[in-house]
């Protein structure tokens, strides 16, 4: 490439409290400016209490974006320089952006740090980045979807193979039962004809050819509190019906998330767990992916795909 000017990489995720004083705010942004009830920003706290008072999605994150830029750094050294932007955190994705744009950058290409596109998740942030690069005048290239990538399906099953071992079983087990999960959105989306629930079934589908799997079935978690049916069924419901179904245990893949966070760390490893040791079946999670030098190597060469054509 051998240009002039850096081309910028905006990886984005959802964002966290950086503190636990900063939970009310972050839960009013993600409320969409509508503050939250005492009862809901109570239950939010004693959620993060649960896992150490905040989120590992911070740090998990920052590895993440260090990771990518060496990646690049390797294969196009000074060509790439990479920032963060949260989606309901700082730095916000216009403000990563607007930083890149300062340091005279004028190419940019997104990606979001999660391999399923919808238009409610992936969609937004995507929108947000052009929306902001266009302001600054900025080129963008974009990466909507990487459900399906042969190096993704690797390292999911990996870790399912070792998270079987954790139970003393192979996949090919019939007694156990992966459970592949994604963060659940309201039904309207997906009857919209999104196709979010496609993509996670092709994860799953590729997963447990590529290990064997006897028994699996894709299920959702951590869906809003919202009066509106969410996309089901629930990994709880799923984990619940399993003493029924002749499965002794489950082993749960959250192949929707690439990081350690809320959604992992309290919904499954302390809620989930909870339901399954309750009802006498074994349980495993398999490891996030986080900064696995695989896939930041992968994330790099999907950026070095996108790259927008533009001055610089």
């Amino acid at each position: 490439m051998n240009r002039a000017r850096p081309i910028g990489v905006l990886l984005m995720a959802y964002g966290t409290p950086a503190r636990p004083e900063d939970v009310e705010a972050f839960y009013t942004d993600v409320r969409r400016g509508r503050p939250p009830s005492p009862e809901q920003l109570s239950d939010l706290r004693r959620r993060y209490a649960a896992v150490g008072g905040i989120s590992q999605l911070a740090a998990r994150t920052a590895e993440q974006v260090a990771g990518v830029q060496a990646a690049l750094e390797a294969v196009a050294p000074g060509e790439f320089s990479c920032r963060f932007g949260a989606k309901h955190a700082e730095p916000s994705i216009e403000q990563a952006i607007e930083a890149m744009a300062a340091d005279g950058l004028e190419r940019l290409v997104a990606l979001v740090l999660a391999p399923h596109y919808s238009s409610a998740s992936v969609g937004e942030y995507l929108a947000r980045a052009g929306a902001a690069a266009e302001v600054q005048q900025m080129s963008l290239g974009a990466i909507e979807d990487w459900h399906a990538h042969p190096v993704l399906i690797e390292l999911l099953a990996e870790r399912v193979v070792a998270a079987f071992g954790a139970l003393g079983a192979e996949p090919s087990d019939a007694g156990i039962e992966l459970l592949v999960t994604a963060h659940s959105l309201p039904l309207r989306i997906i009857e919209g004809g999104d196709g979010y629930d496609r993509r996670l079934q092709e994860t799953a589908e590729l997963v447990a050819a590529a290990t064997g799997t006897a028994r699996w079935r894709v299920c959702w978690q951590s869906a809003g509190r919202t009066p509106e049916p969410w996309l089901g069924p629930d990994v709880l419901e799923v984990l619940r019906s399993l003493p029924g179904e002749d499965a002794r245990g489950a082993v749960v893949c959250p192949a929707g998330f690439t990081s350690d966070h809320l959604e992992v760390s309290y919904d499954l490893d302390i809620e989930a767990a909870a339901v399954a040791r309750d009802l006498g079946l074994g349980f495993a999670r398999t490891a996030s992916l986080n900064a696995d030098d695989r896939l930041c190597r992968t994330l790099a060469g999907l950026v070095v795909q996108a790259v927008p054509e533009g001055r610089g």
